[in-house]
């Protein structure tokens, strides 16, 4: 059976602390290495008459961009490499894609700003979750 490290990025500064560390684990344990990029829908994107397809293109560039910045970090790792990009709430959706790869642990970055204070940061979330161990990197 393979093991399995899961990275949140979003290309924090923080997220690509994460996604080395992450890196570093899954090759010295030998680990399979699943990066998942979580865009947050807008407020009112609904609202965009006609903005679907540009607010695809949008963000099919920004998980590009994420995606080579990962890889550069990821390149020496000798183990495969897989990189999921979803739209949705991040914590929620870093749990369903933990649980679709099965991950054994799953590792974040630090949340920056006001959520840190009030608890709602993806860390607090994810190990409220409690389905797996939750590495949060500074």
């Amino acid at each position: 059976m393979s093991r399995v490290v899961l990275v949140g990025v979003d290309g924090s500064t923080g997220s690509m602390r994460a996604a080395g560390y992450a890196a570093g684990l899954a090759r010295r344990e030998r680990c399979r290495l699943v990066v998942a990029h979580v865009m947050t829908p807008g407020p009112f994107e609904w609202a965009v008459l006609g903005g679907g397809g540009l607010l695809a293109q949008l963000r099919a560039d920004l998980s590009r961009t994420v995606e080579a910045e990962v890889r550069a970090v990821t390149e020496d790792n000798p183990g495969p490499v897989a990189f999921v990009s979803r739209v949705g709430r991040p914590t929620e959706s870093l749990a369903a894609i933990a649980d679709e790869v099965r991950a054994d642990v799953v590792v974040v970055g630090v949340s920056r700003g006001w959520r840190r204070w009030f608890g709602v940061s993806v860390a607090a979330g994810l190990v409220r979750v409690g389905r797996w161990p939750v590495v949060v990197v500074p």
